[in-house]
Formats: structure tokens, sequence, C-alpha cells
């Protein structure tokens, strides 16, 4: 499956909340699974216990320095399949 996810504090003192949000980028990250990250979402590709054990812990990581998180989620579940995170790209990119 692949996961795109946002999460974002809530209640900080603080308009910027890119601290916060490179702690939740940062548990990606380190979780070996294939990521990436822009400028609105994170997207990481797995299986689901996997993935969804993740964007918790990335959730858990925003809390801990906030006391509200709000939490975007979209997924796109195709069991079986690998490497989906960049051959969707590629698709796109030999139609252009």
């Amino acid at each position: 499956m692949i996961v795109a996810f946002s999460v974002t504090p809530i209640g900080t003192a603080s308009p910027s909340v890119a601290d916060e949000v490179a702690d939740a980028v940062r548990i990606v990250r380190d979780s070996g699974l294939p990521n990436r990250t822009n400028s609105m979402f994170t997207e990481i590709e797995g299986e689901w216990d996997v993935v969804m054990n993740v964007v918790k812990r990335a959730v858990d990581a925003v809390l801990a320095r906030s006391e509200r998180v709000s939490l975007v989620l979209k997924a796109d579940i195709r069991p079986g399949t690998t490497g989906a995170l960049d051959a969707k790209i590629a698709a796109i990119e030999e139609r252009l």
C-alpha cells in the first residue's frame, strides 16, 4: 500500500510548524520504507500494519510537542504490489 499523509500540530505558539513536522518525517525516514516528502504530504509504501505503525509513531512524535494534532491520510491499497511509489510517477512521465 501507499499512504500519503499530513500531520499538523494544533495549538502551538509559533506560526511555523517545521520543527514538529520534521519530527514526523524523521520517523518515516528512519523506518527504512520507501518514502518521499513534498510541501504538503509525506508518502510511504509498505505492508498495511507496518505503514500504519509508522504513521502512528509520526503522529505520536508531533503529539509529544503539541496538545492536538490534525491527520489527513489517503491510501492506495493494492495487495502484492511493490515499487508503486516510483512506478506511478514513471507511468505519468512516460505519457508526458
